[in-house]
């Protein structure tokens, strides 16, 4: 099958390399496919590639299981968690990150799950129903861990998400897919509660678990960090109360660790830094709101 236009990458980490590639077949009505190959099969030809599917075993993990998929398939079932018995009952922690800062022409979403990841193909396909596009894609392992990063943008503009709304979106696209094709994840994950097949046996005390710190990052703007118990539709309901008082987020990293929410918020007021009377109000009024139990549907 012929390839046009198709993305190579390569991730290293101290345990292990792999390759992630992206592309499009020779017909433009056609879905982008994912080829993946071990280091030592860089540099070969495409003869094995049918259909858009590979034939090549792929060592994406220590246990060297087989993974082969393409993104027409959505169930992508092998793709997916494939579960060894020497795991027994042990459930890793979800973790899945949105950051808007570390490159200037995409969003970066990196998802983890101790080994039980695969090649995300489901996930790509719910990315692109939601109008992004997959720039590049790099999967690294280390230790037992392996974490799958996506640079996206918007297929509109080809630029990075800036909306709040969409960013909550893709946070949430990302973990109703870790629910449906890993069902043991919602032990871990807070929408485990609702659309999980087990409900998180630890609940997190909302009082207990919320920390806002506020603090300097240059004249020009601050760095807002929340710490919380993760729900639907929390970026937005933050990013609203921030703009009720007329602070306005220039940038954001999102990060969902199982049942709680770590973001990080570059700040200003009216071009310059938050000062410590604002800063103080701004801490006063998340604390409230996030403090509720409750979420206005609505919001999200």
């Amino acid at each position: 099958m012929a390839i046009a236009g198709a993305f190579l990458f390569s991730a290293s980490s101290s345990s292990f390399s792999s390759t992630f590639v992206v592309g499009r077949s020779r017909f433009p009505d056609s879905a982008p496919k994912i080829f993946l190959f071990r280091p030592a099969q860089i540099g070969t030809d495409f003869s094995s590639i049918r259909d858009g599917v590979t034939r090549c075993p792929i060592a994406f993990a220590r246990k060297q299981n087989m993974v082969c998929a393409a993104i027409d398939d959505v169930d992508s079932r092998g793709a997916t968690s494939l579960k060894s018995v020497q795991d027994g009952d042990y459930v890793p922690m979800p973790i899945v990150m949105i950051d808007q800062d570390s490159d200037p022409e995409a969003t970066i979403v990196q998802v983890s799950f101790g080994d039980r990841l695969g090649a995300l193909i489901d996930t790509m396909k719910a990315l692109k129903d939601l109008g992004l596009d997959v720039a590049k894609g790099t999967v690294t392992t280390e230790g037992s861990a392996k974490q799958t990063k996506f640079f996206i943008t918007r297929l509109s503009t080809g630029r990075k998400v800036e909306d709040p709304d969409l960013l909550e979106r893709i946070r949430l696209t990302i973990i109703n897919n870790l629910l449906k094709y890993h069902p043991e994840s919602s032990e871990q994950l807070a929408m485990g509660e609702a659309f999980g097949i087990k409900a998180p046996e630890k609940k997190l005390d909302v009082d207990i678990a919320t920390h806002i710190h506020v603090k300097d990052d240059g004249p020009k703007r601050s760095l807002l960090y929340i710490e919380t118990a993760d729900r639907p539709g929390l970026i937005l309901e933050i990013v609203k109360i921030m703009a009720d008082i007329n602070v306005n987020v220039e940038s954001a990293e999102i990060d969902t660790e199982g049942l709680v929410a770590k973001d990080k918020f570059h700040v200003s007021y009216r071009g310059a830094a938050l000062n410590s009377s604002l800063s103080q109000v701004l801490i006063n009024c998340l604390r409230y709101y996030l403090r509720r139990p409750e979420t206005d549907e609505d919001s999200y």
